[in-house]
């Protein structure tokens, strides 16, 4: 690691505070000189110097004469950063950190590649010999962030008590030369006394409490939006008949502004944010929409939605007019994380209602079928707690809440402030619109700013879900293939789901819902690389089956030969077209034997070496190339993005057949095996050609008797319901370390054991 700051260093007088901790900015954009410290070591600049060997001993021998020390940063700007999105420009923040822990996150400055932070932060320092670590990233929204620069502020090369205005140049080891841009900042170290240590600590411990406190009266309610898209908006500019559309988001004092959609009528955002509702505040969210332009930007419409109307803990889909007939705009919005105890999705004031749960049940049963279709099922979720979170605040907690998605549906709960095993003991409710549809429970921290930092992760498909099952999950990393950071990390919840299968079959052979939120898959070389390999498996099957078919005409083995030749003239004399479905159903019968023999069979799953792999797309997302070589490669990491998610969904494609046939879903396999059943009656009983005019026709008058009609293939979208190995890997639960329970019941034994 190489060791950065500037050779110019202005020397201002500055005091020796008893304040600790505190993160405020100067108005003016500079510290204010005040009267010198007691304790400041002067006239070290003036001592001879012979080497500069001897001025580090020097700076050595003072700094050991100290045991506690405050350092206190002023992060101003930073000039000529790298632009790591697409139009040019970055979201920088900035960490500090020492010997790998935060001390400090400043605020995102969006759009900017010389951005001005004007913050400052003082922390305490017991060792000054450990260097201050400085990153640069890029914040990307649901993503992991791009990391833009590094630099190191080494303690032992600043003046003691007085300021020292640096110059940071990032560097990225993987990319020398480059200039990455640099980092403006003004930092003084102060020498305390064990007096100054002791009122420190003993202060920062009575403040953590009252904190806690104060942070859980911020907001009531999370306001959730996804903001999808727009439908025939005003044309503001003449020249091309479009519009460069963007929407402004008001609810009280919290602001949203999305992306601008270039020369558009009908943009398609596709973007999801918080915005946070107070008892005491506004309940009127107001939309803006706007045509970007260099000068004066035009205004296209607003719509305005009255909060106080809509019910909590719901999912609403929404198409709001515009005024005037300016067009319309479609969002999700969901009003969750409701921290008064009163509301009904609270489990402590909570009392289960046996009629209420026998109304459920009787809206599922199997003579009510056809009352209405669409309501597949109801899911009712249980959030107790969680333990073992990672620790992502400086002072080794966090502030953690939970959200669980269902579709597009999404829910969440309050914060709990500064703590890693968070109590919520919340309730919610879901309609099911696919029984085949997964469950995705996450936590995140709570940042400043209302910011969110990723914890942990689960998924589980509604079809796995056993009802009053009060469980422990462990909680896995964004890509559920190892465990999330922490201590064994893990959630409590209990789920009770009722459906119906009839329902369920109807709405499995129809097209699959579109989920609004989904990342967009970038090219990895790990992900391409392991798409190649899944799509070898099937490949060498049908090497091996080709190799068999032409050994056969060689007559190398004459009984092979001879044996193949006979079949093949009995099934070209013998041959039905029902046979085929028939033979479906005997690989379905083989496997049933080998799994009832053998027993379920699970995909090969290696958490060390997933984790590993974890590690290093985390040190290939550290070392992205600029901007610049970006543009070169543009073209062929297209057509690589494009070939790996063709591989990635042929591959899949292929094990959600082997899947169907292995009884991975017996549900789905059973509507398979129904189908197959039919198939075959039907094949036998009717000509084909009469089946194949009754097809023809079907197909050429639907346009005309049903024009609204999705087109769709009964058996892709029963095969897409069904998971591929990628699928059951996310949805592999990991294995306890030990639950709260366990350890509470462990412990008097052991006690009992060493008296």
């Amino acid at each position: 690691m190489v060791i950065l700051f500037s050779g110019s260093v202005k020397n201002i007088d500055s005091p020796l505070s008893r304040t600790f901790g505190d993160t405020t900015s100067s108005p003016g954009g500079s510290p204010r000189p005040r009267a010198p410290t007691p304790g400041t070591v002067a006239g070290l600049d003036l001592l001879p110097i012979s080497s500069n060997d001897e001025v580090l001993r020097r700076r050595e021998a003072t700094l050991r004469q100290h045991s506690f020390f405050q350092l206190r940063i002023y992060l101003r700007r930073g000039h000529g950063l790298v632009a790591m999105d697409k139009n040019g420009l970055s979201d920088p923040y900035v960490k500090f950190k020492i010997g790998g822990r935060l001390i400090y996150k400043s605020r995102t400055i969006y759009r900017d590649l010389n951005p001005v932070w004007d913050e400052s932060f003082a922390v305490p320092i017991e060792d000054p010999f450990l260097p201050i670590s400085i990153k640069v990233f890029d914040y990307d929204w649901g993503l992991q962030d791009d990391f833009m620069g590094t630099a190191v502020l080494d303690l032992v090369s600043l003046d003691l008590g007085r300021s020292n205005d640096l110059v940071l140049p990032l560097q990225d080891l993987s990319r020398p030369d480059a200039n990455l841009g640099e980092i403006h900042i003004t930092a003084t170290l102060y020498p305390k006394t064990q007096e100054d240590k002791e009122l420190y600590f003993q202060k920062n411990s009575k403040s953590q409490d009252v904190n806690k406190r104060l942070k859980s009266q911020i907001w009531s309610s999370v306001v959730t939006i996804v903001l999808i898209e727009g439908k025939n908006l005003l044309a503001c500019d003449p020249e091309t008949g479009t519009s460069d559309p963007y929407v402004k988001f008001r609810l009280g004092n919290e602001k949203y502004k999305s992306r601008t959609i270039w020369r558009s009528l009908n943009p398609r955002w596709l973007e999801q944010f918080d915005l946070h509702l107070y008892d005491d505040g506004d309940q009127q969210l107001e939309m803006t929409v706007w045509d970007k332009d260099r000068t004066k930007d035009d205004y296209i419409g607003r719509c305005v939605i009255n909060l106080m109307e809509m019910e909590r803990e719901r999912t609403y889909n929404l198409w709001q007019e515009l005024e005037d007939g300016a067009g319309h705009l479609h969002l999700l919005l969901t009003i969750s994380g409701t921290t008064a105890s009163e509301t009904i999705s609270d489990l402590t004031s909570y009392e289960e209602n046996p009629r209420e749960r026998e109304n459920i049940v009787n809206r599922y049963v199997w003579h009510r079928t056809f009352h209405n279709l669409k309501d597949v099922g109801h899911l009712t979720v249980k959030v107790f707690k969680a333990t073992g979170l990672a620790a992502a605040d400086i002072g080794g907690k966090s502030d953690p809440f939970c959200v669980l998605e269902l579709g597009n549906a999404r829910l969440q709960t309050q914060t709990e402030y500064k703590t890693l095993s968070p109590q919520w003991n919340k309730i919610f409710t879901f309609n099911i619109k696919d029984i085949n549809s997964v469950l995705e429970v996450i936590v995140f921290d709570e940042d400043r700013d209302h910011k969110v930092e990723f914890l942990g992760k689960i998924a589980i498909p509604l079809l796995r879900i056993r009802n009053g099952e009060k469980r422990w999950y462990a909680l896995k990393d964004k890509k559920l293939r190892s465990r999330a950071k922490g201590n064994s990390p893990q959630i409590l919840l209990e789920m009770y789901i009722e459906w119906n299968p009839i329902r369920a079959c109807i709405r499995t052979l129809n097209p699959k819902e579109e989920k609004f939120m989904q990342t967009e898959m970038k090219f990895k070389r790990q992900v391409f690389v392991r798409n190649v390999l899944r799509l070898k498996v099937f490949l060498m099957h049908f090497l091996e089956f080709g190799k068999f078919f032409q050994d056969c005409f060689e007559w190398e083995s004459k009984i092979q030969s001879f044996s193949a030749l006979v079949v093949w003239l009995l099934l070209c004399y013998y041959f039905q077209i029902w046979m085929m479905p028939v033979g479906a159903l005997l690989i379905f019968l083989k496997q049933y034997i080998v799994l009832s023999l053998a027993g379920p069979n699970s995909v090969p799953w290696d958490e060390i070496a997933d984790s590993d792999l974890d590690e290093e797309d985390d040190d290939d997302k550290e070392k992205e190339e600029k901007k610049s070589l970006k543009e070169r490669l543009q073209a062929i990491q297209e057509v690589t993005q494009g070939v790996q998610n063709a591989i990635g969904r042929i591959a899949s494609l292929l094990e959600s057949i082997k899947n169907m046939f292995n009884y991975t879903v017996p549900y789905l396999s059973s509507i398979a095996i129904t189908l197959l059943t039919l198939a075959t009656l039907v094949l036998y009983l009717i000509p084909v050609r009469y089946l194949l005019m009754m097809w023809a026709t079907n197909k050429f008058l639907r346009r005309i008797f049903r024009p609204h009609v999705v087109p769709n293939n009964e058996i892709l979208d029963l095969l897409s319901r069904i998971p591929d190995d990628e699928m059951l890997l996310d949805y592999k639960d990991l294995k306890l370390m030990s639950s709260p329970e366990t350890e509470r019941r462990a412990n008097p034994k052991k006690k009992h054991k060493t008296s």
